[in-house]
């Protein structure tokens, strides 16, 4: 049985440099009825659990470490047993956040994930973030992005730790070759396609 996609969109804030913004983030559950992936832990841990159901959460996938994707991870973690997996480039970031709790594995360019038969490839996208990364599901014909692709183009590099010129050579030497019919999965907002992605002026 391949993996299938469930999402749930929980409300909270966002805070970095000082400023806080209300934000809706995405949260994807990727597996079958017995187990599965949690892609980023936003906001609250009884609305994450809401679309896990009665499956064993086998990790925690963070796109990144900001507090809008990675909040509740440690709660999130000790209810369900699951490891919280981060690329270690974005430790600056989470102890932000998580100062005493460090992630219990790390994610690296290249690396996959295997869950309910199905694989998923760890794509090193820094930019948004220093340790960005993309997940993509080539059985699924998708990607999660987190904040590096939305539907409009790059994610947003005003603030701490971001690089606009990173982020632009992350998605075209890492997305953008997934091809145009990949949907892309985002932190924030609704799906879109690498092909839809390519033909807009920032490109």
């Amino acid at each position: 049985m391949t993996a299938r996609i469930d999402h749930g969109v929980i409300s909270g804030t966002f805070s970095l440099d000082g400023e806080t913004f209300d934000v809706d983030n995405n949260v994807w559950v990727l597996g079958d009825d017995k187990e599965c992936l949690v892609i980023d832990a936003p906001h609250d841990v009884d609305e994450i659990l809401k679309v896990v159901g009665d499956r064993e959460v086998r990790a925690i996938v963070c796109t990144h470490a900001h507090d809008d994707h990675v909040r509740v991870a440690p709660e999130l973690a000790e209810r369900t047993g699951a490891r919280i997996l981060l690329n270690p480039d974005d430790l600056q970031l989470w102890r932000l956040t998580h100062p005493e709790r460090s992630p219990d594995g790390e994610l690296h360019d290249g690396d996959t994930l295997e869950i309910a038969g199905t694989t998923i490839r760890v794509l090193s996208t820094p930019g948004h973030a220093p340790g960005a990364v993309c997940l993509a599901v080539p059985e699924l014909g998708v990607v999660f992005t987190g904040d590096t692709l939305f539907q409009g183009g790059p994610g947003a590099t005003g603030r701490s730790f971001s690089d606009r010129g990173t982020l632009e050579q992350s998605i075209r030497e890492k997305l953008f070759p997934l091809g145009d019919e990949v949907v892309v999965k985002t932190g924030h907002g609704d799906d879109t396609t690498i092909g839809a992605e390519r033909a807009r002026d920032w490109v």
